[in-house]
């Protein structure tokens, strides 16, 4: 995480403000322990849809850069999903354009999870709260 925040702020002098966000799997589904979290996805159509959010958050927000990271495959309690850095003359713009990125992934981004807990499986779908988030942005 700090390497790839470096590589966003190398030899830039120009940068008011860069927000950080790591998404972490958490031992806890409701009240199941978690063994682990198995992300899976399309190659190129993710991609196309990350570039996409990314040159949205662009449009929207004077931001000088931006950043997302996001892992699939099967991971364990306390791996990092998600990292997501934008990088604005202003700290409201960078804040913003951080929440709005992380509130697009949280609902729309095609991933598909899957908990792996001791009462068996299940697929997580998107949360009321996380739809809730994402429409302040309409």
């Amino acid at each position: 995480m700090g390497a790839e925040v470096a590589l966003l702020r190398r030899g830039r002098t120009d940068l008011g403000a860069v927000v950080t966000f790591t998404g972490l799997v958490r031992d806890l589904a409701g009240d199941n322990p978690i063994s682990a979290m198995e992300l899976e996805h399309y190659p190129g159509m993710t991609e196309k849809s990350l570039e996409a959010i990314e040159a949205e958050a662009q449009r929207r927000w004077p931001l000088q850069a931006s950043l997302i990271i996001h892992r699939h495959g099967r991971l364990a309690p306390g791996d990092q999903i998600v990292l997501v850095a934008t990088a604005s003359p202003h700290r409201a713009a960078a804040f913003e354009s951080a929440e709005f990125l992380m509130d697009y992934l949280k609902s729309r981004a095609p991933f598909w999870k899957k908990e792996e807990t001791g009462r068996g499986d299940s697929w997580v779908d998107a949360r009321e709260t996380d739809e809730d988030a994402l429409s302040r942005w309409r």
